[in-house]
């Protein structure tokens, strides 16, 4: 869409063209979804909070003047609205020591982010890995609320003070504080930044160390699992608040998964979730003709080896493009 069609159709959309609207909203739905995940650290509530962000735009269309691109006008619904949904359910953290302690976190898939930033888009924000790693997402949800707002409408989407304390209705100073502090508290808790994490896809280790963890799971081999894996491994479930540190603590899953193969069969297939390889596990139950979606694996790498492994239940497999039955053989 060139810049004349694209302001013929702004101008339908504001003066209550729903067709028209509908067309100027959906080339934004993407990056406003990864904006609110960012926000909530849930890919479900993000998706419904998009949704209300429309809803509330289309009835607010006579407060659009003009004096801001619809793009920004559309963001600054959208934060508020993330805002609103912050406050109402309370999930706000004070501390976070894994991901086990944020019950409301979900992957998002990469093939979606890839979508948020049309080339057609100039404006569009570029998913930088950093800001969407699942160590971003889980100490961003430790800020208040619009602490949180600031630090990303600044540090992330690149609005200037001025844009930022105008869309959350703050003086520039106020905003300006709360980027400070909100900075202070992510430099705090935070790892110092790996330049790995501005890569946009997995590395060729990644890969290779992917692929070794999916082949090892569907061999049930844990000789093989136990090589790749870090000694201070950590694995957490949201929601589930158990966590699992070191390979020792290991076996207990190894032995659940694995046993005597009377838990039945695994197969794994490659996927990735916020910028970070991914395995979609299927289980085969004793007896049963078909595999079932059964979680994700999102796994850190550090050098040669796993460190870190997030495993989410299979309610996203569809958004994921993945099938929730593969047949078996």
């Amino acid at each position: 869409m060139d810049t004349t069609e694209l302001e013929r159709t702004v101008a339908a959309a504001t003066a209550g063209d729903a067709t028209a609207f509908t067309s100027l909203v959906e080339r934004h739905r993407r990056e406003l979804q990864v904006h609110c995940y960012r926000m909530l650290g849930s890919y479900t509530d993000a998706e419904d909070v998009v949704q209300e962000t429309f809803l509330r735009a289309w009835r607010r269309l006579d407060t659009f003047d003009g004096s801001s691109l619809f793009r920004a006008w559309l963001y600054k619904i959208a934060t508020n609205a993330c805002l609103d949904q912050i406050r109402r359910e309370h999930r706000r953290l004070r501390s976070v020591g894994s991901f086990a302690e944020v019950p409301w976190l979900e992957p998002f898939p990469d093939r979606l982010l890839d979508q948020a930033s049309p080339d057609d888009e100039p404006d569009a924000v570029v998913v930088a890995r950093e800001t969407i790693e699942l160590a971003f997402l889980t100490t961003v949800q430790v800020l208040p609320a619009r602490q949180r707002a600031v630090l990303i409408l600044r540090d992330v989407l690149g609005w200037t003070a001025a844009e930022t304390a105008g869309a959350l209705e703050l003086s520039v100073a106020a905003a300006n504080s709360a980027l400070q502090r909100a900075r202070a508290t992510m430099r705090e808790r935070l790892p110092e930044r790996r330049e790995a994490w501005t890569a946009a896809e997995a590395s060729e280790q990644e890969r290779a160390l992917l692929q070794r963890y999916i082949e090892a799971s569907n061999a049930a081999d844990p000789a093989v699992l136990v090589q790749i894996f870090s000694e201070d491994i950590r694995v957490t479930m949201p929601p589930y608040p158990m966590v699992f540190d070191g390979l020792e603590s290991m076996r207990a899953l190894f032995d659940r998964a694995f046993r005597d193969g009377t838990h039945g069969d695994w197969k794994l297939v490659a996927t990735a979730a916020n910028r970070m390889p991914t395995a979609a596990s299927y289980h085969r139950a004793p007896g049963d003709t078909e595999f079932r979606a059964f979680k994700f694996d999102v796994l850190r790498v550090e050098g040669d080896q796993i460190v870190e492994i997030t495993t989410f239940g299979p309610a996203l497999f569809p958004e994921f493009g993945l099938p929730e039955v593969l047949p078996a053989g």
